[in-house]
């Protein structure tokens, strides 16, 4: 097959939750069918390390989409006029869009819907950008892999799309995460939290993810429990962010609550590793991948009871109602006075982390990229020899 790939979100030094779903599945894809073609479409100059074979074309589309009139521009004028020159077989999405002004066999990789469920929570723009696209994106698709069983349900619920048309694939864990000696954590805490053991949280900082509640959980945990234990949150600052200052603000305990910004590939699996626990009470996830890196660190976690989180814990987690303060510091409490549940939650994680693999999910994807194709598995005949470039809007 020739095989098209939006690899948009592959951004040297600055690959997050979608881009290393592209990474790590793309890469198999590439490493394990040397008999396929692949086009690589970035939005912007690449690095070398994505192109991940041989078998693989890069080329360049602009304008760099990051802005929902740029994701206009780049999806359906660029992108289309690209497809259309080079005539691939089927187009991989793996990232929530996709082209509408194409006749392209497609595969979409839908992660979750948290903009129906949450719109108020997003800026203006990209609001109405999910609302007037996404039913359109998912409608389009030949084929669509979802993230989880709860993300494929609520996708033919809110859009009306028959379930056959949906699989089911998975986040995996990247193999850095795993654990630490008792020196290396004692270490790490002593470099991240004064030597302290501590409650961490990794992801985005908006309200969705709730950190204005985990803040005010853990000041309650303190409170009771006088406990000599800090909470880390990792990871950049993204929209609506005001609650979480405001919550940090009216904290008690704000000597103890350290905000780390974004964390390096060096740095956060040890930061994982060396927690008591992984706090990740986020209101609504299509999956909820920290989880399985705690898993993989052997660290128990703390998580909440809405989906898909439940999917993915299993046994191997506590399950609150992120909504309930109350809820939340009982867990921490928990956690922090029982080892014999931490080490229950760890053995179940070992158990649990097994059924979400990147080959599960590469295999998934493949599937679906031949069923989109209808199955087709030899070259059409006759197609000018693809050589790498960049290609302007200008040009289309």
């Amino acid at each position: 097959m020739r095989i098209a790939v939006n690899t948009r979100l592959l951004i040297r030094g600055k690959l997050e939750g979608l881009g290393w779903f592209t990474h790590e599945v793309v890469k198999r894809l590439v490493e394990q069918h040397p008999e396929d073609e692949f086009i690589f479409f970035f939005d912007r100059l690449y690095g070398r390390e994505f192109i991940f074979g041989k078998n693989v074309t890069p080329v360049v589309l602009f304008p760099p989409a990051r802005h929902p009139v740029l994701f206009y521009l780049w999806f359906e004028w660029a992108l289309a006029g690209a497809l259309k020159k080079y005539r691939p077989d089927v187009f991989l999405s793996p990232d929530n869009f996709l082209c509408l002004r194409t006749g392209v066999k497609t595969t979409l990789v839908t992660h979750d819907l948290a903009h129906v469920h949450f719109p108020e929570q997003l800026p203006f723009l990209q609001r109405k950008y999910y609302q007037y696209f996404a039913p359109k994106f998912n409608r389009r698709a030949e084929r669509i892999v979802a993230m989880s069983e709860f993300t494929k349900e609520d996708i033919v619920q809110q859009y009306g799309i028959l379930p056959e048309k949906i699989s089911v694939a998975c986040n995996g864990c990247r193999d850095i995460f795993r654990p630490l000696s008792k020196a290396g954590v004692q270490e790490v805490r002593n470099n991240y939290a004064g030597g302290q053991p501590y409650f961490f949280y990794i992801g985005a900082v908006h309200p969705r993810k709730n950190v204005h509640r985990l803040i005010r959980a853990f000041d309650i945990f303190k409170a009771k429990t006088g406990a000599p234990v800090k909470l880390l949150i990792g990871g950049r600052f993204a929209w609506k962010s005001g609650e979480v200052l405001m919550a940090f603000k009216a904290s008690e305990h704000q000597d103890d609550i350290h905000f780390l910004g974004y964390l390096t590939e060096a740095e956060l699996p040890k930061l994982m590793a060396a927690a008591h626990a992984c706090t990740y009470v986020s209101l609504f996830e299509g999956f909820g991948v920290p989880l399985l890196e705690a898993m993989h660190s052997e660290v128990p976690v703390i998580t909440s009871n809405v989906p898909a989180m439940p999917e993915v814990a299993g046994e191997a987690a506590l399950l609150v109602d992120p909504r309930s303060l109350a809820e939340i510091a009982a867990a921490m409490q928990q956690i922090w006075q029982n080892p014999h549940l931490c080490a229950k939650l760890v053995a179940a994680g070992k158990l649990q982390r097994e059924k979400f693999t990147w080959q599960r999910a590469a295999d998934v994807v493949y599937e679906n990229l031949k069923m989109s194709a209808g199955g087709m598995m030899e070259p059409l005949p006759f197609r000018s020899k693809i050589s790498p470039g960049i290609v302007c809007t200008k040009n289309m």
